[in-house]
């Protein structure tokens, strides 16, 4: 054999015997973790799992799994943004067409309104909000809860300093939406099974009217200027439009077929020029020009998507879709789905704060 074909067999001998022991000659490093961005973080409540997800916004990464309580859901922040609130409820979870009869007893000691300190990241301490809370809104003044309890029908009025119930009120059955008007003077509650509006006078602490919007209404949006307001109802297929003055429908906005399109979750821009609503069990989110109230188009996000936030920026929507477990980001510049987040278990609550 030519002395050059011993050189070379020399060589993949020494390679081969290399690869072989490769274990003792080298050392796996692991990849850095990405570095946390600047951007907003998505807080999401899961209903399912009891715990708060947080989501870096620039990375799509979960920061945090934080656990909150049974049946977290209603979401909102305090006025500077060191607080979020959110609703806590022992009672099972039942969907519509099921025998609450059949399920466990409720646990009351469950009931509340957890208070999250954004900076510390954890429950600082929980309202006790009445009975099976699952939505609520803040006073302008950040002093009062105004919350739905949906088991007792009824809506109580919640002071936040001394965690005590101010006072409860009777309202239509299965109460859940809760909005504050922009000037605060008025609180509108949605029944779903009544398919009402309930109309608190937050300074009187009572019921001034009740009027009708449709089939199982759970939530509600206010122009800027509180002139109208939108409530979905959720049977119909329809979007309501209210004269917020004289607290009356002026006319229903269809989205679809009913039982197909069920409008859940109402969301207005911070102009309030459009509308968003989210489907349900219709997997989109439509877009309503309020200037006409026209439909100006939907996109798909996901299975059931039901609360829905806008970024700081107003560019992109999030979506918290539940039996998919996971968020949905949009581009609303283009109308398009941009990325899907996995969140917890059963996201039901999405909002957005600046870092």
């Amino acid at each position: 054999m030519p002395k050059s074909h011993f050189m070379l067999l020399a060589v993949v001998l020494s390679v081969f015997s290399t690869g072989c022991n490769s274990s003792k000659q080298t050392t796996t490093v692991a990849p850095e973790p990405l570095a946390e961005s600047s951007l907003p973080r998505i807080y999401v409540t899961n209903e399912v799992s009891g715990d708060m997800t947080i989501i870096d916004s620039g990375t799509s990464r979960v920061v945090a799994t934080i656990p909150l309580g049974k049946r977290p859901r209603g979401i909102h922040v305090s006025s500077d943004h060191k607080t979020l609130f959110v609703a806590l409820s022992g009672s099972p979870i039942a969907g519509p067409d099921v025998d609450e009869s059949t399920l466990p007893p409720p646990d009351k000691s469950a009931d509340g309104i957890g208070v999250f300190d954004v900076a510390q990241g954890k429950i600082v301490r929980t309202i006790h909000g009445g009975s099976d809370p699952e939505n609520f809104d803040i006073s302008k003044d950040g002093k009062l809860l105004f919350v739905s309890n949906e088991d007792i029908s009824g809506v109580s009025i919640v002071d936040i300093a001394s965690g005590e119930i101010v006072k409860t009120l009777k309202v239509g059955a299965q109460p859940e939406g809760v909005k504050v008007s922009p000037d605060g003077k008025i609180v509108y509650v949605t029944s779903e099974e009544d398919g009402t509006i309930s109309v608190l006078d937050p300074v009187a602490g009572k019921i001034v009217k009740t009027f009708k919007v449709g089939h199982r209404p759970r939530s509600i949006a206010f122009l800027p200027d509180g002139s109208r307001a939108y409530v979905n109802a959720e049977n119909d297929g329809t979007v309501v439009v209210v004269d917020a003055k004289k607290h009356k429908m002026l006319q229903a906005i269809s989205l679809g077929k009913p039982g197909v399109i069920k409008p859940m979750g109402l969301l207005l821009s911070q102009d309030g020029t459009k509308l968003y609503v989210s489907t349900g069990r219709g997997h989109q989110v439509f877009t309503i020009d309020t200037a006409t109230n026209s439909v100006l188009g939907s996109v798909e996000v996901g299975q059931r998507p039901w609360g829905i936030c806008l970024s700081p920026d107003s560019r992109t929507l999030y979506s918290a879709n539940g039996p998919s477990n996971d968020i949905t980001a949009v581009d609303l510049t283009t109308n398009t789905v941009i990325r899907k987040i996995k969140a917890g278990t059963g996201p039901w609550g999405v909002v957005v704060l600046d870092r």
